[in-house]
């Protein structure tokens, strides 16, 4: 059989290929060309600002990223973020989807209420929290004066509060969408576990030990994986409330990749610091799905 033939009449195996081809040619447009392109201009010093031509360094430019400084402060805001935000937002979403599942007559207000932290854009929410921390109309400062407070507090002037209070509009805003997760999760539990339970005598705490919890752990894992992905590039947030700042105590790594490729127009560093970060995320995606293979 000619190859005109197989189109004619293809076997399962060629129908799959043929049908699967479009998805792979947008993935490799999409994803594997600008990987490529993103290593490939890592080993190159490539300034727009220089007006010269793309000069090969080879790993020069990784030399470098290991002596940086600011990569080393940016790499540990990032992780400690990831660290605080992540179970913040699954303890704080997990609640939420449980108060979304209960039997309320009425239960479209709960969960428009989850939607709504959700479809707001990240840097609104960002302005937002900034409002609310102004050292001199914030709705805080001015709670904290009708409470008694002597004088307001400069919040994002201070690395320690600016830093807390990042992580927590972080978590206000990430939250919900660990909560539209977990809800999914919950309302797959069959009842009649509770049910069951209940006769042997299973308190509520032991129930949602026991049952909730394992039950719920393929959707714990998935909500974890994409909420560290998009930890790891915290962005909008940070540089609305405080563009780095005070100094860098709070500027994460993608905010130094865009300092590095849009303020500085350094292209080829840029792309070293974009490259540790897209490892970065590769092994912690790794772990996950390693812990995903142990679980099935």
């Amino acid at each position: 059989m000619n190859a005109l033939d197989r189109l004619r009449d293809p076997s399962d195996r060629t129908l799959a290929v043929l049908m699967l081809a479009p998805a792979f040619l947008l993935l490799a447009l999409i994803v594997v060309y600008p990987i490529g392109r993103l290593l490939w201009n890592s080993f190159f010093d490539l300034r727009l600002s220089g007006g010269g031509e793309a000069r090969f360094v080879g790993f020069e430019n990784y030399l470098l990223v290991l002596t940086d400084k600011d990569f080393w402060n940016a790499t540990r805001n990032t992780v400690l973020i990831t660290l605080i935000t992540v179970p913040g937002a699954l303890v704080v979403g997990l609640g939420l989807a449980m108060l979304a599942n209960l039997p309320f007559r009425r239960q479209w207000p709960v969960r428009l209420a989850l939607l709504l932290p959700w479809a707001l854009p990240l840097a609104f929410a960002g302005l937002i929290f900034a409002w609310f921390f102004h050292s001199e109309y914030g709705v805080v400062n001015d709670l904290a004066r009708r409470l008694g407070a002597s004088e307001a507090r400069m919040w994002l002037l201070q690395p320690t509060f600016a830093f807390a209070a990042i992580c927590l509009t972080i978590i206000w805003k990430t939250s919900s969408f660990m909560a539209l997760i977990l809800l999914a999760g919950l309302q797959m539990i069959p009842q009649s576990l509770y049910e069951a339970a209940e006769v042997d005598g299973a308190s509520r705490w032991q129930q949602f030990w026991q049952i909730t919890i394992p039950m719920l752990m393929p959707s714990i894992i998935v909500a974890l994986i994409f909420r560290t992905i998009t930890a790891l590039q915290t962005f909008d947030i940070p540089y609305t409330m405080t563009k780095g700042g005070p100094g860098n105590a709070t500027e994460t790594l993608a905010m130094l990749i865009h300092k590095t490729t849009i303020d500085y127009l350094d292209v080829g560093y840029g792309s070293t610091l974009a490259v540790f970060m897209f490892l970065l995320s590769l092994v912690v995606t790794g772990f996950y799905l390693r812990r995903i293979g142990r679980s099935a």
